[in-house]
C-alpha cells in the first residue's frame, strides 16, 4: 500500500518533544499515514550510542499516533570516512536501533562522500585517483553489507546526492546510475534507493542529463522517495540562506510540491507502477504550514499518473 507521508525537519525540533508532537499533531489531523522522523533532530544518538532515556521519552509519546515510520539518519554520516570510520558505522547502527524501537520500517542514508562537505572548505577542487575513489566504494560496500545482515528487518535507502559549483564531483550518488550501481554490489534485499526529487532535478541541470530516463533505468531500486520542489539552479556549499537564495530560485529549496519546476508526473509515472514505498514530502521547516498545500498538489499529480500509465501501456501493446 502506497502511503503518503511527511518528514518532520530537524531545525523546526531541535530536540523539543513538544514541538515534536504539534508537528505530529497536525499531520494525524489532517491525515497523513506516514512520517519520517530524523534521530539527529531529537539528540537520540550522542557521540556514537543510542540515548535510551531520550528515545523511551519518544515511545511514549508516539504511542497516541499510527503512523507509518520512516527514520532519517546523521546527514554526516560516511562510511567511506578514513579517520574515524567506527564512529560512523557507529551512528548509523545507533540510527537502525532507533528505527527499530520505534517500529520503523525505513532508514535513509546519505551515501559515502570522497569528500565531505564538512571539509570543503579546507580544499581547492581536485579529482580522486581512481584507484582510491574504487576503496573507498569497496569500504562503503562491505559496512552496508554486514550493517544489512545484522539489521535485516530495516530497508535502508540509500538517497542520491546534490550537486555542488566548484565542488562536484564530491560523492559518486550525484547520479543514479554509479548509486545503482553500488546498491547492486552490495547485493542485499534491505538495501534500495531513495530517490530524492530534487536532488535528482538538480543533478539534471548540473550534468546534463534527462532526470526522467535517469529514473526510469533505476527504477527496480527504488524503495523509499523525498519528494519536493526546486527551480534547478546549484548553488555553491556555502550558500545556506534561504531568504538569500529563494528570490532568484536558487539551490536545493525543498519548498512544497508546485512551487518550483521539478516535472513530477513525468517522474513518478516511470516507477509507480510496483511502486510499494512511501511517497514521503521533505519540506524545510520553513514551509511546514504549506503542508497541505504540498499534499493536495501531490495528491492530485499522483492521481493523474496512473491513466498516463494504462495509455502507455496500451500504446505500447497496440503498437507491438
Amino acid at each position: 500500500m502506497q502511503e503518503l507521508g511527511a518528514k518532520i525537519d530537524e531545525t523546526m525540533i531541535d530536540r523539543s518533544l513538544p514541538k515534536l508532537k504539534a508537528g505530529l499533531d497536525v499531520l494525524r489531523d489532517h491525515g497523513f499515514a506516514a512520517v519520517e522522523l530524523p534521530v539527529h533532530g531529537l539528540d537520540a544518538i550522542k557521540n556514537g550510542r543510542l540515548d535510551y532515556a531520550q528515545v523511551m521519552h519518544m515511545r511514549e509519546l508516539l504511542r497516541d499516533y499510527e503512523f507509518r515510520y520512516s527514520v532519517h539518519s546523521p546527514d554526516p554520516v560516511n562510511l567511506m570516512d578514513q579517520n574515524e570510520l567506527d564512529l560512523h558505522v557507529a551512528v548509523l547502527k545507533a540510527s537502525i536501533e532507533f528505527a527499530l524501537l520505534i517500529n520503523a520500517t525505513v532508514l535513509v542514508y546519505h551515501p559515502g562522500r570522497y569528500v565531505s562537505e564538512e571539509s570543503f572548505m579546507l580544499y581547492k577542487k581536485h579529482d580522486l585517483p581512481s584507484d582510491q575513489k574504487i576503496k573507498m566504494l569497496d569500504r562503503e560496500a562491505l559496512q552496508l553489507q554486514r550493517i544489512a545482515d545484522e539489521y535485516p528487518e530495516i530497508t535502508i535507502c540509500m538517497e542520491n546526492s546534490r550537486p555542488y559549483l566548484f565542488h562536484s564531483p564530491y560523492c559518486y550518488a550525484e547520479r543514479l546510475g554509479p548509486l545503482a550501481d553500488q546498491v547492486e554490489c552490495i547485493n542485499r534485499e534491505n538495501i534500495k534507493i531513495n530517490l530524492d526529487f530534487g536532488h535528482v532535478y538538480l543533478s539534471s541541470k548540473f550534468y546534463g542529463f534527462n532526470a526522467v530516463t535517469a529514473v526510469e533505468g533505476v527504477r527496480r531500486h527504488i524503495g523509499h522517495t523525498h519528494i519536493h520542489d526546486n527551480f534547478g539552479k546549484v548553488i555553491y556549499h556555502h550558500e545556506k540562506q534561504q531568504t538569500r537564495l529563494v528570490p532568484f530560485g536558487r539551490g536545493d529549496c525543498h519548498m512544497p510540491v508546485g512551487w518550483g519546476e521539478i516535472p513530477f508526473e513525468d517522474i513518478l509515472s516511470t516507477f509507480i507502477d510496483g511502486y510499494e514505498g512511501m511517497f514521503m514530502m521533505e519540506l524545510r521547516g520553513r514551509y511546514f504550514d504549506s503542508i497541505l498545500e504540498s499534499r493536495d498538489n501531490l495528491t492530485a499529480i499522483l492521481a493523474s499518473c496512473i491513466p498516463r500509465r494504462v495509455v502507455r501501456e496500451r500504446t505500447i501493446i497496440d503498437g507491438a
